[in-house]
């Protein structure tokens, strides 16, 4: 791309590293079936649609979001069954949550700037998040088996302490959900360092466990844990909507600095209507988590796989002999999947693979028997 030379002029005024980067892509998916973002892949039946566009079409949009935002934060916590003395905050997806935690949290320190701890390979947002509000990211390297280090975590936030920490429970893209022990062992030691934790729960509709147990059972080990869920993996991944629950004395500091009106009363009520009918979102995540282990039994007859992961999640990882090839293979045949190769070395030749319907499954994997 060619520009001129006061264009050039004007881009010297952004960030050149921000220049540097690449921006996210999406992979263009018309015609295929998409399987490389664990979406939910149930639409809603047509009654509930003509009552959703009914709801939505008589909403005042001419007006600014207002009283309904805290009918659905209600909601919301009595969803999650939010301990005593919570608040809720309200994103625009868990992606906006995660930039307003590190906008918050940005500030010098005695050992210079302020620290973001995650175990990686995670969720690429995490690193970004610091990189773009001026945190420094130190990344605590997962297993080989993608299980969680604990004394490297524990010496990182020794060294570190950090203002912030996430545990991805389960984690993205391994879909691993780590044992109690280990993450309160991290919770713990941050706690003596006086930082947060931040315990995401993208996946929770697919886990066997939530980690509001602990910190309802347990509120003063925990009570600098902070937890973030989004309803995009719940079924409305178009509408945008994350939420953080966490003391009511921490939440209201991070609203701060939270755009006024980052919620539109579309999304607002979207969000609403969802929760009215939560069983039937319950029995679609059902639906998906029995899909999940006939898949990963497949895949592990695969010729051609080398490994597979267990998961907690909507998503299964596996390790083929070559990720690029299979990849592109696949989408030949009409079935989009992710290559996380290059995403961290313990990757190396990973693909993520949504879980989807039984239909939706078969077709995956006849695509892939044939890519391999």
């Amino acid at each position: 791309m060619s520009v001129s030379p006061t264009q050039a002029k004007a881009l010297e005024r952004i960030r050149a590293d921000v220049r540097a980067m690449s921006a996210y892509h999406v992979q263009p998916s018309q015609g295929l079936l998409k399987m490389d973002t664990m979406e939910n892949p149930f639409r809603l039946p047509l009654a509930l649609q003509k009552a959703l566009g009914e709801r939505l079409g008589a909403l005042e949009i001419n007006r600014y979001p207002g009283e309904r935002l805290e009918v659905l934060k209600q909601m919301l916590s009595d969803y999650a069954g939010a301990p005593e003395g919570s608040a809720v905050l309200l994103g625009n997806g868990s992606d906006e949550i995660i930039t307003l935690l590190a906008l918050a949290t940005a500030q010098p320190t005695a050992n210079g700037r302020a620290k973001m701890i995650a175990p990686m390979p995670g969720f690429v947002m995490y690193p970004l998040s610091a990189q773009l509000q001026g945190l420094d990211f130190v990344a605590v390297q997962l297993t080989e088996d993608f299980d969680l280090d604990v004394p490297a975590m524990l010496a990182a936030i020794a060294e570190h302490q950090p203002a912030v920490t996430y545990i991805a429970y389960p984690n993205n893209p391994t879909a691993t959900l780590w044992d109690e022990d280990k993450v309160q062992a991290v919770i713990d030691a941050v706690g003596e360092v006086g930082g947060l934790v931040v315990m995401d729960e993208a996946y929770q509709p697919f886990a066997s466990r939530s980690w509001i147990q602990q910190m309802k059972a347990h509120p003063e080990r925990n009570g600098h844990v902070l937890l973030m869920r989004t309803l995009s993996k719940f079924g409305l991944a178009g509408a945008r909507l994350g939420y953080l629950i966490g003391p009511e004395a921490i939440v209201n500091e991070l609203d701060k600095v939270r755009p006024p009106y980052n919620i539109s009363v579309l999304n607002c009520e979207t969000a609403i209507f969802a929760l009215e009918h939560a069983e039937l979102y319950a029995d679609q995540a059902a639906a998906i988590r029995a899909e999940r282990q006939p898949l990963i039994d497949a895949l592990q007859a695969l010729d051609g796989v080398d490994k597979v992961w267990p998961s907690e999640a909507n998503m299964v990882l596996v390790r083929v002999r070559d990720a690029g090839k299979a990849q592109a293979e696949m989408k030949a045949r009409g079935v989009l999947v992710k290559n996380v190769s290059a995403m961290h070395p313990l990757l190396a030749n990973c693909l993520r693979l949504t879980v989807g319907t039984a239909e939706e499954n078969a077709q995956m994997l006849a695509a892939m028997k044939e890519s391999l």
